[in-house]
């Protein structure tokens, strides 16, 4: 072999390297806006349910949201999104999850998880959308569930898991 089909099979070798490198980082760098933008949705929704409670003085009902739901800003991000208005009472924490949505990303950089909104964060404004790990999120979902939830056969678990 030559010094020419050397450089030529080198410069080829690099092209080919650099394309790689360039698809994965563009994978990984559209999951990441994929997931922004459903955060930026679900930060949007928690702004509309606060509203909503500051006038009505509870979270609101299901209709409401999924009418909501289809003015947001990056709704298409949010996937399935879940809401637990339902199982929300007096006694809840501030710590409860109200609403949330399964993301699952093959990317390095965002990975598989849900994109949850707390009480809290529409009770006192102490909380934004935020990204919770896949197993961290099922087991706090878990604990948070009433036995009536469980019992009437609307473990949320359960239908994630399906």
């Amino acid at each position: 072999m030559n010094k020419r089909q050397r450089a030529i099979l080198v410069d080829f070798a690099t092209v080919i390297v650099i394309t790689a490198i360039a698809v994965v980082a563009m994978i990984n760098f559209k999951d990441w806006v994929n997931r922004s933008e459903a955060m930026r949705a679900m930060e949007e929704l928690r702004q509309r349910v606060k509203q909503y409670r500051e006038g009505h003085g509870s979270v609101p009902p299901k209709s409401w949201v999924d009418a909501q739901r289809e003015t947001l800003p990056g709704n298409v991000r949010l996937g399935n999104l879940q809401y637990r208005a339902r199982w929300i009472t007096f006694e809840s924490t501030p710590d409860e999850i109200l609403a949330y949505t399964e993301r699952n990303y093959n990317s390095l950089l965002v990975g598989k998880g849900y994109i949850i909104l707390r009480l809290g964060a529409v009770r006192r404004d102490d909380g934004r959308a935020e990204w919770m790990g896949k197993q961290e999120f099922e087991t706090l979902l878990a604990r948070q569930q009433s036995p009536e939830e469980t019992e009437a056969g609307h473990s949320e678990i359960e239908m994630l898991q399906q």
